[in-house]
């Protein structure tokens, strides 16, 4: 898989993407990180320990969260998208689900678009994504949580944003998925999926895992938002293992370590 330029293994390897978030309200950093040098100060930490892809958001997508117009959520990026372009040698992700603001990221530089409705929201994103043949990452997401059978409608979910992005022309080597841990789904419901994460290998595209210091975190082990990086660590284990080509993580160095340290267990040994 290319992604900006760069080559992804996505059979074989487990790739870091990094979260900026240049917001003032998002769930785990908001604020920390909304200006213009504090936010490449970060960059640079999270390429220097190792992050594969930057994913840059400007609206924060927590629950309850307040929806901003396109031109504010523009005004965000798109600075920072080419400034991280000119400045590192890394693949920049765009987290958005608005066409507009999809349209003037890819226009600054960015490479991936990372939509949390995967195609759903905005019926022009997919368009836009096609047309700049950039890649994306599609997350399964509903208003609800409401499931006749949650695996099997999950999966047909997915195979609908995959309907999606075919119909617009999007390349199949484009197509990273998403299961979408904390969106439309219970508390069960997100350990069910992070766990039975393989049946996501039957739709034969690569799979990137988000659950980075999320409330499925939080709720199983009463933390705050803060003190949740070993339960984030025990997910990514998980999901190397599971066959995830991507984790979507705040913390680069310690997931980056821990799987280094996952695929040396599992691969062949010269014993």
């Amino acid at each position: 898989m290319i992604i900006g330029g760069k080559k992804f293994d996505v059979e074989h390897e487990t790739y870091v993407m990094g979260i900026l978030n240049v917001t003032p309200d998002s769930f785990s950093d908001g604020g920390k990180y909304n200006g213009m040098d504090q936010a490449m100060e970060h960059a640079r930490q999270m390429v220097e320990d190792g992050a594969d892809i930057i994913d840059v958001g400007g609206e924060s997508t927590r629950p309850g969260h307040i929806m901003i117009t396109d031109e504010e959520e523009i005004a965000r990026v798109t600075p920072i998208i080419e400034k991280l372009k000119k400045e590192f040698d890394v693949p920049i992700s765009i987290d958005t689900y608005k066409s507009k603001v999809a349209e003037a990221a890819v226009q600054a530089g960015a490479d991936l678009v990372n939509d949390i409705w995967g195609l759903k929201y905005d019926k022009k994103i997919a368009g836009v994504i096609a047309k700049h043949n950039v890649a994306c990452c599609l997350m399964h997401n509903r208003d609800n949580t409401e499931y006749s059978n949650f695996l099997d409608d999950f999966m047909e979910d997915m195979r609908e944003c995959i309907r999606l992005a075919k119909a617009a022309g999007i390349a199949d080597d484009k197509i990273i998925l998403d299961p979408g841990v904390g969106f439309g789904k219970t508390y069960e419901m997100n350990l069910e999926i992070i766990d039975k994460l393989e049946i996501m290998q039957k739709l034969n595209y690569p799979i990137l895992l988000g659950t980075s210091r999320k409330s499925v975190i939080g709720l199983t082990l009463d933390l705050p938002v803060d003190q949740r990086e070993e339960g984030t660590l025990v997910t990514t284990v998980y999901g190397v293992q599971k066959g995830s080509a991507f984790v979507r993580v705040h913390d680069v160095k310690k997931n980056k370590r821990a799987i280094q340290m996952t695929k040396a267990l599992m691969r062949d040994h010269e014993v």
